[in-house]
């Protein structure tokens, strides 16, 4: 163990040691030299995978959270500077390379150290660079001068090819570095270290695998269950077993038991819901058993910031007098930049408050500068509790004490689903920080549904294997053929880690496709009917579901237009009742907000006492004033008196008991009149199976093997397409392209192909198509930005209804982009292709108010489909993909000069106040 003194070995002993680094040392005369400067002994994992690179070979190290993994990479590094060659060292996120850029220079200096990001460029020619994967890929692609000398590249977080959005960039780097290029791959333990690691041999040469599953910080299970503390695993044995510790298995039946005889319905959310314990006496209870400082984990951002508010109306404080005045400086100078007004917008002064007694959010919604002031505060011991989503555990290195899990089911953008064993296992190993804790703790928070043996499951499963998401796109294409031709690219495609685990995937799937078959012929045996083709009366039944659910939308959509139109005709002081939403209830308009600029979004007091800005998402039907009061010419609704006196008088307005209750829910007029579903009404009530008795037992069989031959349609497809596949599709694009003027008849690249190869955004094809077709040229910098947005923004959640855009030019170019992207789309479709997606206008007038120097309060609020203002967070993040899309047209060839000196004036105007302080940030 390294630290075990020398004293307690005998002279024999000590002798040995001493043979055996002296051998070392002429073994691996860097790695001895490297270990030197160390302020610990290497592990064991740590110096296997050193002496693999010092032997010439690349690595694979899987380790856990916080096992050392990245020293591997700092050798890298040593080695790069003691050849006098270069070493490149890549990180997923910005935030991770801006810190390995300070720790690097912490040990080599300034000068010897750059870093490259979409935001910062610091002395790029160092011998040492730090950058995001994505700047390497652009290197690689445009031949950079840079890519002279360099020896090593290290790819941290290299699991990150998972990911769908992004995780092809890791492989185009992985296949297209040089073969003199010697590869350093960390990687988070996943269960096919081995599969990756005989890729990594066909596509870069001898590869050594270094697996560790030791954790340097031991880690304990818990559940948290009411106020008691339990232990999840008895011993290290009963956890390899997965044996749950019998005394918490006996109260959790009894808990069930108590819950059961409240008489709550716990899966409809019933009366007598658990509620689970306070959050704040979950701090509390860690406090005091001395696990402090601790992440807890809750999967809303609404969630996280709602937590801190109850810490501090309960009155916790974690923090002292001295390291109160200490968070206070450091707060102010990390903040001392930030215009005061848009301080209070932000929520600074209860931000504050609750860093000053230790509490803190952290989610994606937070303005960055507010999250690096949270991460440090947290890292000096100042902040002991933060409440923060999962992207927390992606990110920067903010190791705690103890980790606490409120839920084990996330929303993953489409559905609540349950954490993975290879999630649940990211999120807890924060627990233990190296060097400080002898032990971490993670605590899983015990409801009715959480089932302690699923919670060993998810601690002791280690079955969450790598898996690709390479697909070719359009700028990868111009790339390859421009860099190695069509033939040669259609190779590399094949060599992907993709094609490679589809080839070995492909006699599984056929497998599942025959036991599918197997059991569709017992289903249909099941369905039959002795009264006629029951399979032809279930297609009729499906027929008139899939009618109803179109005619239930185009009444969503029909109702949501008479609603926003009805808030229009409302005035001051008219009394509403607000149907749906957090605020649901009666309301007095302090202001319509019809400022001639988007959807109305009214200024509305509500009777207890809460006054914002209501959406016309919570209006399901025209609104109607029920009444109205009188609002005085001078309210200030951001008066706490003034808000109390108005909200008086809408409590002493005598309603009708029907105005003061729930509006009832609206028959569908339109499924009753729809001449289609009653024809297939009528013969779903023709078809004899119709009156047969076992009819409904009949139908469930049929259901099952719908699904299932719905789920075996999917797996054939799998299986003819997998073989092969994503050169075909490298086919499919190349045509598209050579049909659209980017590729040649021969193969080449054209000029506007070149231009494409320097477009790297999600849309790259339909940007290069605006250029190409003028459709910005008449623009001014607003103008530009606004339009620009609808390429980069995404909704959180998907509207029901278009989001209005200013008039005039604005409005022209995005109508013709909309038009661009509908004609590749059908272009995409006939080609069996699905790689532009869907546009959003719903950034269009934040960003052109933004551009156009109005205030960060209003933009806020102007953001299409969110029920209150934009987290400053959200606002920042896109802008700045708005910025790196300006700034590529700014440096596009062949795209139109005024264009590019427009996308420049652009960026001045966009770069200001929120985005100026975040980018220096």
């Amino acid at each position: 163990m390294s630290g075990t003194e020398d004293t307690d070995f005998s002279p024999a002993d000590r002798y040995q040691a001493a043979r055996l680094r002296g051998e070392g040392a002429n073994r691996h005369p860097a790695l001895t030299a490297f270990a030197e400067e160390l302020e610990f002994a290497l592990d064991p994992f740590q110096a296997e995978a050193c002496e693999a690179l010092e032997r010439g070979t690349g690595v694979l190290v899987c380790a856990p959270t916080g096992a050392g993994k990245t020293v591997v990479g700092e050798f890298a590094v040593h080695l790069a500077l003691r050849q006098g060659r270069k070493c490149f060292y890549t990180t997923p996120i910005k935030a991770l390379s801006n810190q390995k850029y300070n720790d690097l220079v912490q040990r080599y200096g300034a000068p010897k150290v750059g870093l490259l990001t979409g935001d910062n460029a610091i002395n790029g020619d160092a011998p040492v660079v730090v950058m995001t994967t994505e700047v390497l890929r652009n290197m690689l692609y445009a031949g950079s001068a840079t890519l002279q000398g360099l020896s090593y590249v290290v790819m941290d977080e290299v699991h990150y090819l998972a990911d769908r959005f992004r995780g092809a960039v890791w492989e185009e780097v992985i296949i297209h570095l040089p073969e003199s290029v010697t590869l350093v791959s960390l990687s988070a333990t996943v269960s096919n270290a081995e599969e990756f690691a005989d890729w990594l041999v066909t596509v870069r040469g001898e590869t050594s695998v270094v697996v560790s599953e030791h954790r340097p910080v031991p880690l304990w299970q818990h559940m948290l269950v009411g106020k008691r503390m339990f232990d999840l695993f008895h011993d290290a044995e009963a956890a390899q077993k997965h044996d749950v510790h019998p005394e918490l298995l006996r109260y959790h039946r009894e808990m069930l038991r108590r819950v059961e005889l409240a008489g709550g319905d716990l899966r409809r959310g019933k009366r007598g819901r658990w509620t689970g314990p306070y959050r704040p006496e979950i701090v509390e209870r860690l406090d005091r058993e001395g696990l402090l400082p601790a992440i807890l984990f809750i999967f809303s951002r609404a969630g996280c910031d709602a937590a801190v508010q109850q810490c501090l109306a309960a009155g916790l404080r974690l923090t002292g007098p001295d390291e109160r005045a200490e968070i206070r400086s450091i707060v102010e100078e990390r903040t001392r930049r930030i215009p005061s007004e848009d301080l209070q917008v932000l929520g600074y002064w209860e931000w504050l408050d609750g860093l000053e007694r230790g509490l803190a959010a952290h989610h994606a919604g937070m303005l960055p500068a507010f999250k690096e002031v949270v991460e440090e505060l947290f890292v000096r011991g100042l902040v002991k509790a933060v409440f923060a989503t999962e992207t927390l555990a992606l990110g920067i290195n903010m190791p705690a004490r103890c980790v606490v899990l409120e839920r084990l089911v996330k929303f993953n953008g489409e559905a609540h689903v349950d954490l993975t064993p290879g999630e649940y296992t990211q999120l807890t190993g924060r627990a233990g920080r190296r060097g400080i804790d002898v032990e971490g703790h993670a605590v899983v928070v015990w409801a009715p549904e959480v089932d302690p043996r699923h919670v060993a499951g998810l601690a002791s499963t280690r079955t969450y294997p790598l898996r690709s998401s390479f697909r070719p796109s359009y700028n990868m294409a111009v790339n390859l053929v421009g860099s190695v031709g069509f033939a040669s690219a259609r190779e590399l495609l094949e060599s992907s880690f993709a094609q490679f685990q589809a080839d070995r995937s492909v006699v599984g799937l056929a497998r599942q496709v025959q036991r599918n078959t197997e059991t569709m012929v017992t289903y249909a045996g099941e369905m039959s009917c002795h009264l006629g083709d029951f399979a032809e009366y279930f297609a009729i039944r499906v027929a008139i579901a899939d009618r109803e659910k179109a005619i239930a939308r185009q009444g969503v959509q029909q109702r949501r237009a008479a609603a926003l139109e009805s808030l229009e005709r409302l005035r001051s002081g008219d009394v509403i009742r607000v149907p749906a939403g957090r605020r649901s209830g009666l309301a007095i308009v302090i202001d319509p907000g019809t400022g001639g600029f988007g959807e109305p979004r009214p200024l509305v007091l509500t009777e207890d006492r809460w006054a914002g800005r209501i959406s016309g998402a919570d209006f399901t039907a025209p609104v109607e004033p029920i009444g109205r009061v009188r609002v005085p010419r001078q309210f200030n609704y951001r008066s706490a008196q003034d808000r109390r006196d108005l909200a008086a008088q809408l409590r002493r307005m005598e309603l009708a008991p029907a105005e003061r209750g729930r509006p009832g829910r609206a028959r569908n007029s339109a499924a009753a009149d729809d001449h289609e579903l009653d024809t297939l009404r009528a013969s779903l009530r023709r078809h004899p199976c119709h009156r047969c008795p076992d009819r409904e037992e009949h139908a469930r069989w049929a259901e099952r093997r719908w699904r299932l031959e719905r789920d075996t349609e999917g797996l054939r497809g799998k299986v003819a397409s997998r073989t092969g596949s994503l050169a075909r599709t490298f086919d499919r694009v190349c045509g598209l392209l050579t049909d659209r003027g980017y590729l040649t008849a021969e193969g080449g690249v054209s000029d506007a192909g070149r231009m494409l190869a320097r477009i790297w955004a999600e849309t790259d094809l339909l940007v290069a198509e605006c250029l190409r077709r003028g459709v910005w040229d008449k623009l001014g910098p607003a103008e530009l930005a606004a339009a620009a947005s609808v390429l980069v923004y995404e909704a959180r959640r998907e509207a029901e209804d278009r989001a209005s855009v200013p008039r005039g030019e604005v409005t022209d170019a995005i109508d013709a982009t909309l038009k661009l992207w509908a004609d590749l789309r059908d272009d995409e479709d006939s080609r069996g292709l699905q790689l532009t997606r869907e546009l959003d206008l719903g950034f269009v007038w934040p960003m052109y108010r933004w551009a156009r120097g109005e205030s960060l309060t209003k933009v806020l609020g102007s953001v299409h489909g969110l029920e209150g203002d934009m987290p400053a967070g959200d606002f920042v993040r896109w802008s700045r993909q708005v910025l790196d899309l300006l700034g590529q047209l700014t440096d596009a060839a062949g795209a139109p000069e005024p264009v590019r000196r427009t996308a420049r004036q652009a960026m001045t105007a966009v770069t200001r106040g929120v985005l100026a302080y975040s980018i220096m940030a």
